[in-house]
């Protein structure tokens, strides 16, 4: 039996997805599973007995990923369940700044009790007339799963696309139209499009990449949209840009008192992911990986651990080791199975980073002893006997 707990509401289509070897807990401390949203767990005490954490969404930065490998937590989150969610979003915020559609309904707001409102519209509309975004250049920065979404959707609606993402992977470059302009400098983006939106995950390497210099780079009139994390940017300078009419419209999904009420800001209130559907994919996927990891040992779309995958387990016993990643680990491993006399049937190991994951199918069972000697390993962070 498994103990898992939710740090937030999680959609109820993933929690349908355990099975009777699943009992739920509000004590977090019985927990060996972790459903979470949005609740901040750096200041939480993380329980021994903690095996894993699932965020059911993308962004991993409340909960403290570093501290999580070095217990042998395991981080989840949910890659591309949301992507749909957030590229209508964006197309939303595209079409709101190139067009002032709220100043228009703001306006027939305000004059609802016109019994005119009709006829004085006609003549008002013009102070709220817009261009189009077809035939315009949009660029894409961060070729992710929204990313890749965004710029095939955008050559739908006849845009030019540049796309920037110098770690691409294989399956969204397999995913990414043809027609999409693949560059290898920022500057090209910065230099040729009049919409630019950028979908790359917030680490030391990409805060600010939206700066001062990249804004004075950029054509007049451009429309800038953030649905990743109000930090990639900075927004001081995109204000400075929007009083000079450098930037024609800022919009961000993540409000704070830098941009909220700001002229030449539309600010949204994070609905980026907040749709039925995208809640729905990512607690499935969510509780899939965990069931995974919890039954199998296996990790899938772990942001903290190496992805390590051996499906289900036809021996009579698997090993799972969380462990540093340092020379002769696994001669090391492979030395307390000999001298156990315990075959290795087969066995994978992967490492990112500092830490390592190492999962073993053995021919027979193994005691506590034995266990004890495993972790006794100068290097080892957790072993946990899966089978």
């Amino acid at each position: 039996m498994f103990k898992y707990t939710c740090l937030n509401p999680i959609a109820a289509v993933g929690l349908n997805k355990f099975t009777v070897d699943y009992q739920k807990t509000d004590d977090v401390n019985e927990a060996e599973g972790a459903l979470v949203r949005s609740a901040n767990m750096h200041e939480m005490e993380l329980s021994d007995k903690l095996l894993c954490v699932a965020r059911a969404g993308a962004g991993v930065n409340n909960i403290p990923l570093d501290e999580c490998a070095k217990k042998g937590i395991v981080v989840f989150n949910t890659p591309g369940a949301n992507a749909n969610a957030v590229k209508e979003l964006v197309f939303a915020g595209m079409l709101l700044a190139e067009r002032d559609v709220i100043g228009g309904i703001n306006w027939v707001k305000e004059n609802a009790a016109d019994p005119d409102v009709a006829k004085n519209a006609e003549k008002a509309k013009k102070n709220f007339a817009g261009g189009e975004i077809q035939d315009k250049k949009l660029g894409v920065i961060g070729l992710g799963a929204i990313g890749v979404r965004v710029a095939n959707a955008a050559k739908h609606m006849g845009m030019e696309v540049y796309g920037y993402d110098p770690y691409i992977s294989v399956g969204a470059a397999w995913s990414l139209s043809r027609d999409v302009k693949h560059v290898t400098n920022l500057d090209d983006i910065f230099e040729n499009c009049d919409i630019i939106t950028i979908h790359v995950p917030l680490m030391d390497a990409t805060k600010g990449t939206i700066s001062k210099d990249a804004i004075n780079k950029m054509k007049d009139g451009v429309i800038l949209l953030n649905f990743a994390r109000d930090l990639l940017a900075d927004e001081n300078a995109i204000l400075a840009g929007i009083k000079a009419g450098k930037v024609k419209k800022y919009v961000t999904d993540f409000p704070n008192p830098t941009t909220a009420g700001q002229e030449g800001c539309i600010v949204i209130p994070h609905l980026g992911a907040s749709t039925e559907e995208a809640e729905d994919n990512c607690a499935k996927m969510a509780v899939d990986e965990m069931m995974n990891f919890l039954e199998n040992g296996n990790i899938v779309n772990s942001v903290n651990y190496p992805n390590c995958d051996m499906g289900v387990c036809p021996t009579e016993g698997r090993i799972a080791i969380c462990h540093a990643n340092q020379a002769n680990m696994i001669a090391k491993f492979s030395s307390v199975f000999g001298d156990a006399n315990i075959n290795i049937s087969n066995f994978i190991n992967k490492s990112r980073g500092d830490f390592a994951y190492t999962l073993m199918d053995i021919e027979s069972k193994v005691t506590s002893d034995f266990v004890d000697k495993l972790e006794a390993i100068d290097g080892v962070i957790r072993v946990r006997v899966v089978k």
